[in-house]
Formats: structure tokens, sequence, C-alpha cells
């Protein structure tokens, strides 16, 4: 791949060459949002993620007609609402968009690698830090498209069988949802890049990434359970004294999964009956207005979650950043 030169006349009047403009990155970024989008893993998690949101949306679908009540957020039940043993869309998104962010990170830097490729890049006038950032920059933008593209998609579904349109406070918090969506896949990006920079095999990186992610996603809150029952038994009488102190500390616990992050964020944002998280006391209850919580309240409510992802894919970017610029690549 070339990229655009601009020369300068030096004290002899020699031209040389400088590097591009932006250090390559906008360059790079081009190229490797063509080479994800082109791709056949790319088509392969595209049609898994739109027959999950197709499965998610019939099953919504079919449970909203069956049912008699009056519902007042219509199209947040479609993104919600589970219905013929099959789960709603919000968790199929839950369960698989973290795999797109493990199949665009976890071989960015060691396929490169093994193929040889990495040495003809870096010997480009661009600047070093400008391949890790155009790719995931690049992997960043493939997931915000993926995600919004599936959002809108049972939006208009929805809004062709039901033939309601949306009220605007569903579409703001459709709209959320999908970025915080996007969000937590960028993390489990920046998490798959970490093991691309520092382990030599492709396929390490990967094992790695799904063990962690299935550990996280399926295993981590019996974990949390286990160490809070430890370390306050519910056993006895005793035991109906520590039932706040156990369900404390296992929230506290289970919050450093980032999916249990994204699910009572989601949840938040989705179900505007949710009005707080955490344990409510009865004198907390006591004069509370019974109502729907409005939308900028909910954004309160998750903002230190969003705040907590950004913050984790921050700092595995920064990880596998600081590890890709001391490596030596080109021997």
């Amino acid at each position: 791949m070339t990229f655009p030169l601009t020369r300068s006349a030096d004290s002899s009047g020699a031209e040389r060459e400088r590097t591009p403009r932006g250090g390559g990155l906008h360059a790079l970024f081009r190229k490797e949002l063509a080479d994800q989008l082109n791709s056949n893993r790319f088509l392969l998690l595209f049609a898994l993620l739109a027959i999950a949101g197709v499965t998610g949306f019939y099953g919504a679908l079919s449970t909203i007609r069956d049912s008699t009540e009056e519902l007042d957020f219509l199209y947040l039940t479609l993104f919600t609402t589970s219905g013929n043993n099959l789960p709603s869309f919000a968790s199929f998104l839950a369960f698989l968009s973290p795999l797109m962010g493990i199949v665009l990170g976890f071989d960015a830097v060691s396929r490169e690698r093994s193929q040889g490729t990495l040495n003809r890049l870096a010997a480009q006038p661009i600047h070093r830090d400008a391949i890790l950032n155009g790719k995931f920059l690049s992997g960043v933008a493939v997931i915000f498209l993926t995600i919004f593209a599936m959002g809108l998609l049972v939006l208009g579904a929805g809004i062709l069988s039901l033939g309601v349109p949306p009220k605007g406070e569903e579409v703001a918090r459709i709209v959320a949802f999908l970025a915080l969506c996007g969000v937590y896949v960028s993390f489990w990006l920046a998490f798959s890049m970490v093991l691309s920079v520092w382990c030599r095999h492709a396929a390490t990186a990967a094992l790695g990434a799904i063990a962690i992610w299935i550990f996280l996603s399926f295993f981590f809150s019996m974990v949390a359970a286990a160490i809070a029952s430890a370390a306050y038994p519910l056993d006895g009488i005793q035991g109906f004294y520590n039932q706040e102190a156990n369900y404390n500390l296992e929230l506290t616990l289970n919050r450093i999964s980032p999916y249990y992050l994204f699910s009572e964020a989601a949840s938040t944002i989705l179900n505007p009956n949710v009005r707080s998280i955490g344990v409510i006391t009865m004198s907390q209850l006591s004069g509370a207005v019974a109502g729907y919580l409005p939308f900028g309240q909910s954004l309160l409510l998750v903002w230190p979650h969003l705040v907590c992802m950004v913050a984790l894919t921050a700092v595995c970017f920064a990880v596998s950043y600081i590890g890709f610029m001391r490596q030596e690549i080109r021997a």
C-alpha cells in the first residue's frame, strides 16, 4: 500500500520525503476498514447477529400480539421481551456481541507478524503508533456500524409490523442502548488486541480471549456468590442480619465483570420502570411517587457503568499500545 507523501527542501536544496499528514493514520484506517468489511469473517458475524436479531424480534413480536395488556413503551418491549423459549434481542446482543470484538482483534497484530507483512507495513514512511491506532479505530467503526445497523433493522421491522410510530423517548433510549452496546463490544476488541500483541500465535490469543469471555459472562457470578456467602454466611439467625452485606458484596464483585455492567446498564436504559440500582430500604421508598423514570434520570443511573467500560477499554488499549511500541518488529 502506498501513502501520499509531502516533500520539502533541505539546506542543500535537495528534496526529502516526509511521513504523510497525520502519520498515516487516515490511510491505514481506510485500508483496515475496507479489509474488515470485505472479509468473510465479517460477513459470517453479521449473518450470525442478523439471525439472532430476527429470532429475538420474532419472539418479542409474537408475545406482544398475544398480550392483552396495553403497553406504554411498545418498541422498548421489542428489544427486551422474550417469547416462545427465545431470548430477547438485548439478551442476544449481550451474549453474542463480544464475539465480534474478539474476532476483529485477536489476530490484528499476530497475523501481520506471522505473515511477515508487519515488517513491510512498518517500513512505510508512517508513524509506528498509526499501525495500532488504525487497526483499533477501524474495528470500533465496524462494531458501531454493525450494532446500529442491527438496531435500526429491528426498529424498522417493528414499524412495518406494528404500524405505530415510536415515541421520541423510545428512540432516544434505543440509541443510547446501541451506543452502550458499541462501547461494550469495543472493550472486547481492545482486550483481544492486548492478547494479539503479547501472544505470538493468533490461536493462543483467540483461545485466551474466548476463555476470559466465557468465564466473565457465565461463571463469574457463581464465584461472586460463593465469595459473598463465605464472607457473610446466610445460615442461622446471623444470616438474617447478613443479608444486606452479602448482597452488597456480591453486587460489588459482579460489577467487576463487563458483562454484568452492560446487562445492568441495558436493563436500566430499556426499562423505564427501573428507578434505582442496588438495595432500596423501606424508608427510601416512603413518599416516592410511582411512575416511569425520565430518560435523563436513567442516563444518570447508568453513567458510572458507561464511564467504567470506557475506562476498561482505555486501559486495555494502553496496555496493547505500550507492548506494541516496545516490541521489535523489524527483525
